[in-house]
């Protein structure tokens, strides 16, 4: 018989899932109870995501050897990441148009939901730069943190010499805080447990059936876009690499996030299997993977198209080419100004919405319909976002050189 340690981190994470949603079915609301061991796990991974990030891109930076190194990696990272996110919106529109989700759907009952103002993203932009960078690592703001983080690394390679023993730190603290990381994913399989089983607690197995043609109109393009996108296009045809191998690497970090909700929640665990399954070095791991966790959104990209296309659908309104093509931009740019947070989506759906008319009361109806089913399809997505931050950062680390083939290839255990 194996010991609990001995079994594979994924499959203790995917039984505290079954286990979990059992539990919580059982149980019903008095499932909330338990709510706070799935709450202790978050804390804890927040925890850990803002000095990660920090000493894990610095020390990336500087083992760079080249600061011209990081121009390339930056222009290769972002346009891919605009790249998956463009083909996930398109893939979540088409699917919504020929399965008709909001066809015959009723949202006269639908409560409103109140919705918070879409940040502009010339602010958004500005936020990147800390007007003070303590006060942005001490209140998790990550786009300012990397930001500062590198230029810190940048920095330290230019002074050369005198600024080693900041570099051999900065080093040895990323090596303490990828073992803290280490720590906190053994609590995994309890915390994952705890937070299955106050969802279906609170909200049954049930939830899905409200609105059944949206969710597996949803589920249908999240599979889509891993297969077409991440597995038949990237790793196979551009790469050259196994779409299984890749997926049996990241399944670690998919699972995490799909019981948290939250890509940066795990963002700690993709840098973990960045390096340790799929072979990713860390210069491209501590600076590709934090910046995706903030503007890869592939899966939520997805997710509001498909349901803009579901409200237009319910309310009658008729969807022109120009239509469909505003709704492509308008997602890939609402994208980038996603927070890595549960259900962050549901306030970013107006600024889509709005661009084919909708009134705020429909948007405000809608969402309040979309309200009552976000939260399983928000722990789908997000899988989805990270399944694509590691798909990236695979596909830079080869074009960088940055990529060991054998680690990729490596029988993990299963």
């Amino acid at each position: 018989m194996k010991t609990w340690f001995e079994i594979a981190l994924w499959k203790r994470i995917l039984g505290a899932m079954v286990v979990g949603a059992l539990v919580g079915a059982l149980w019903g609301p008095g499932a909330t109870s338990i709510g706070w061991i799935g709450d202790l796990f978050i804390r804890l991974i927040f925890m850990i995501v803002v000095p990660l990030v920090f000493v894990t891109i610095v020390s990336g930076v500087v083992s760079m050897g080249d600061p011209s190194k990081l121009g390339s990696l930056g222009i290769k990272t972002l346009a891919l990441y605009m790249f998956t996110t463009l083909g996930a919106i398109c893939i979540g529109l088409f699917l919504a148009t020929v399965l008709q989700p909001g066809v015959g759907v009723d949202l006269s009952d639908a409560p409103a939901q109140t919705l918070g103002e879409t940040i502009p993203i010339t602010e958004r932009l500005m936020s990147i730069v800390p007007s003070n960078p303590i006060g942005a690592l001490a209140e998790g703001d990550i786009l300012a943190t990397i930001f500062f983080a590198l230029l810190l690394g940048v920095g330290i390679l230019t002074v050369g010499a005198p600024a080693r023993s900041v570099a051999d730190f900065m080093d040895a603290s990323s090596e303490v805080v990828l073992k803290i990381t280490h720590w906190i994913m053994e609590v995994a399989p309890f915390g994952v447990f705890a937070l299955i089983a106050r969802v279906t607690g609170e909200q049954g197995f049930e939830v899905l059936l409200n609105a059944v043609t949206l969710a597996v109109t949803v589920l249908l393009a999240c599979v889509l876009h891993l297969i077409i996108m991440h597995g038949a296009l990237i790793m196979r045809l551009i790469l050259r690499l196994s779409p299984v191998m890749f997926f049996r690497g990241a399944r670690d970090a998919m699972l995490v996030a799909f019981s948290t909700s939250s890509s940066a929640a795990t963002l700690p665990v993709s840098m973990s299997v960045a390096e340790d399954n799929l072979g990713i070095k860390p210069v491209v791991a501590s600076t590709v993977l934090p910046l995706g966790a903030t503007i890869n959104m592939d899966g939520t990209a997805l997710y509001v198209g498909a349901v803009t296309v579901f409200a237009a659908q319910a309310f009658g309104i008729e969807l022109t080419m120009t239509d469909y093509l505003l709704m492509a931009g308008t997602t890939t740019l609402v994208s980038i100004g996603t927070a890595a947070v549960p259900s962050a989506s549901l306030f970013l759906m107006s600024a889509v919405m709005d661009t084919i008319g909708m009134t705020p009361d429909q948007i405000a109806v809608t969402v309040g319909f979309i309200f009552i089913i976000d939260r399983p399809l928000d722990m789908l997505r997000t899988a989805i976002n990270i399944c694509g931050d590691l798909s990236v950062s695979t596909a830079v680390a080869n074009w960088e050189g940055e990529f060991d083939r054998a680690v990729f290839e490596q029988p993990l255990n299963s």
